[in-house]
């Protein structure tokens, strides 16, 4: 059964302003954060430093990176270009946005998976099996996540528009005019969509993850019933831990619904749903990355000095 959805292009241009100044913000600060855990991690790469989280880090960064380069480009072009939904550059954006979108939860899923072997502690023969081999597991689980990926990307490459010029809707924000580009949606596509590339790796972050803030809450518990003092440096390590991985979940969830939501094309009727799904999308790979650099101390170096380094730059320049 299809489903009509709809991409707006109104003709009220301070609310696409307002929606692209806020949307190309959040992609700034998340390209710099990426940016620097790219670097940190290219470094190490170079210098023959490279472990299994070193990889995932590196390509986690360079997936967020080209992810939202291409939401700068898409959201720009979709304001400024009449045509854009028809072209080809739609069609490679379309694409690129949902292979990038879909590599950056699997790097972020095996990332949890990774964390929670070597940080956990659960007494499973299987368990310490998958401690010693996960480092060597990593490199191929990696390729294979980009190769779902790019599978299931190349799906999007199918979407057929059909144009209507000059329809006039009302919403109950404002009212404008607006040209309506009407994509069918197929319900077992949908499907398709979120279990190929979407369901997978949401399982595997929210199982790891949850399982990770339940032996670090345990083993918080049993440090403080064997502490003797008021205050235990492991103790609060742990809470910050679990504070994080907590805060990471949210997110994780939060992006994982928007994109279904996107890439299914269920909302865009609505003018409303449609702005909020563009500004939801970006705020993930951005808090991601400036919350792994908080809590990483070579990456948190490195974001404390090109903080001086642009203080200075600024105090020179003016």
């Amino acid at each position: 059964m299809a489903q009509p959805s709809n991409y707006w292009k109104q003709d009220v241009l301070p609310l696409s302003i307002l929606m692209l100044t806020l949307v190309a913000t959040e992609c700034t600060i998340g390209i710099i954060a990426s940016g620097i855990v790219m670097a940190v991690n290219t470094v190490a790469w170079v210098q023959k430093k490279a472990i299994s989280i070193t990889r995932i880090l590196l390509l986690l960064s360079v997936s967020r990176i080209g992810l939202q380069s291409i939401m700068l480009i898409e959201i720009t072009s979709s304001i400024f270009n009449v045509a854009f939904y028809n072209s080809v550059l739609y069609r490679f954006s379309n694409v690129s946005f949902v292979f990038f979108n879909y590599c950056s939860l699997w790097f972020a899923a095996l990332l949890s998976f990774f964390h929670f072997v070597k940080i956990a502690n659960f007494s499973y023969p299987l368990f310490f099996k998958l401690k010693w081999r996960v480092s060597e597991l990593m490199p191929w689980l990696l390729w294979l996540s980009v190769f779902i990926s790019f599978s299931s990307s190349m799906f999007f490459s199918k979407h057929k528009f059909t144009v209507y010029n000059n329809n006039s809707l009302s919403n109950n924000i404002c009212n404008f005019t607006m040209k309506l580009y009407v994509v069918e949606t197929n319900v077992v596509n949908v499907s398709f969509l979120f279990i190929s590339g979407i369901l997978p790796p949401l399982t595997m972050f929210i199982t790891t993850a949850t399982l990770l803030i339940f032996s670090l809450k345990r083993h918080t518990l049993n440090m403080r019933n064997s502490a003797t003092g008021s205050r235990n440096p492991c103790t609060e390590a742990h809470m910050q831990a679990i504070k994080e991985t907590s805060c990471f979940l949210f997110l994780y969830i939060l992006n994982a619904a928007a994109l279904l939501l996107s890439t299914s094309n269920i909302v865009d009727a609505s003018l409303f749903w449609s702005i909020v799904i563009r500004i939801v999308l970006p705020v993930y790979p951005a808090g991601h990355s400036i919350l792994l650099i908080q809590s990483n101390p070579g990456l948190r170096r490195t974001w404390k000095h090109l903080q001086s380094q642009i203080h200075l730059y600024l105090l020179n320049r003016f």
